[in-house]
């Protein structure tokens, strides 16, 4: 039901946008970043482009005052929930530092082709497309390595990727990191409950019952978590209105794109959800080492991927160097929530590292 209301409410904003002439335009692109006087920056680079990625043609967005400062790469969350349109809003403090890459990836956003095939939302071809992306930037730019950046889904990509191929980065940047899911459950659950209790409505106490208690191995109970988590402030940190106010208003989607976006986000993790998530993952004991630098980002509110197993998984690994950063006026989107605080810790990850060298 709420995804069927935010489909609704991105329909109808979309047609305001369009009837005011904001958003009628049916070509994408990005700005070109201006010094000054309003000239393009000389050693800037912002570009929309479209590269192939695992035999699939997917949108990478690139920006950065100064092409040759180190690459960071988002790994945004989902399966789906492309963050490109959001680019614009949260990226202006780290365009200055890095070259800032957002990826949709397959199946997500721009990279969400009419006939795409989700028999191909696999996890190892999306590890391959990371891979493969890695090394398109490194090699485009002539750097040795990069900055790698996971949100949410995009953490399971990034702590595997930092596993594997850490001679690739300069450090790996988790932000929501998943932990355990069966025990995020039961603390979602738990929480939820007790919030219910103290001063729910009926129906949410019937849904919540309706439910019933973790684990879920079904996919349609992970919507139903995930849509009662949000509810109660626990999920994103600004309003589906607001988020959709702010992505309409990004160059670099049109129209179609937009469809495509939502077409991606309502499909989710559906296509991976019997290879992935309907099992018990538990990176305290698959991953309990890395041999690269981790930041470890973190709202305190979050009742996602709980600020709780974050805590305990940075308290456990082990690494060259490691540290933990909790946005307390977040859930889970702190460079939603507290977005200029975001980019600050995300610059001062880089300075530390570029003092210790």
């Amino acid at each position: 039901m709420k995804s069927k209301l935010l489909y609704i409410l991105i329909l109808l904003i979309a047609l305001l946008l369009l009837l005011l002439g904001i958003t009628g335009q049916f070509t994408a692109s990005t700005d070109p970043i201006r010094g000054a006087g309003g000239e393009t920056a000389p050693d800037s680079i912002a570009k929309l482009e479209q590269i192939e990625l695992g035999g699939l043609q997917q949108w990478i967005l690139m920006r950065g005052v100064d092409r040759s400062n180190p690459v960071l790469l988002w790994l945004h969350g989902g399966p789906g929930a492309a963050q490109m349109p959001l680019a614009h809003h949260v990226d202006s403090q780290l365009e200055e530092e890095f070259v800032v890459v957002h990826w949709d990836q397959r199946g997500a956003g721009k990279s969400n082709h009419s006939g795409f095939d989700e028999g191909t939302m696999t996890f190892d071809q999306f590890f391959s497309d990371t891979h493969e992306l890695v090394e398109y930037l490194k090699n485009r730019f002539d750097q040795d390595k990069i900055y790698l950046l996971g949100h949410s889904w995009g953490t399971m990509l990034g702590i595997e990727y930092a596993r594997k191929h850490p001679d690739n980065l300069h450090a790996y940047i988790s932000v929501s990191q998943v932990v355990d899911n069966h025990r995020a459950y039961e603390i979602s659950y738990n929480w939820l409950k007790s919030e219910i209790e103290r001063g729910g409505s009926t129906s949410n106490k019937n849904r919540l019952q309706e439910l019933g208690e973790p684990p879920y191995t079904d996919h349609s109970d992970h919507v139903k978590l995930a849509g009662l988590v949000g509810d109660y402030g626990g999920n994103f940190d600004i309003s589906m209105s607001r988020m959709a106010r702010i992505a309409f208003q990004a160059p670099e989607y049109n129209m179609l794109d937009y469809y495509r976006w939502l077409n991606g986000a309502n499909r989710g993790s559906g296509p991976m959800w019997d290879e992935v998530f309907a099992h018990h993952i538990d990176y305290t004991s698959e991953i309990p080492s890395l041999e690269v630098p981790v930041w470890f980002l973190i709202g305190d509110k979050d009742k996602n991927t709980p600020h709780l197993l974050v805590e305990e998984y940075y308290e456990m690994i082990e690494a060259p160097r490691k540290e933990l950063v909790v946005f307390d006026s977040s859930a889970h989107t702190p460079f939603l929530g507290e977005p200029e605080k975001f980019s600050w810790e995300v610059i001062r990850i880089q300075n530390d590292l570029e003092e210790k060298d």
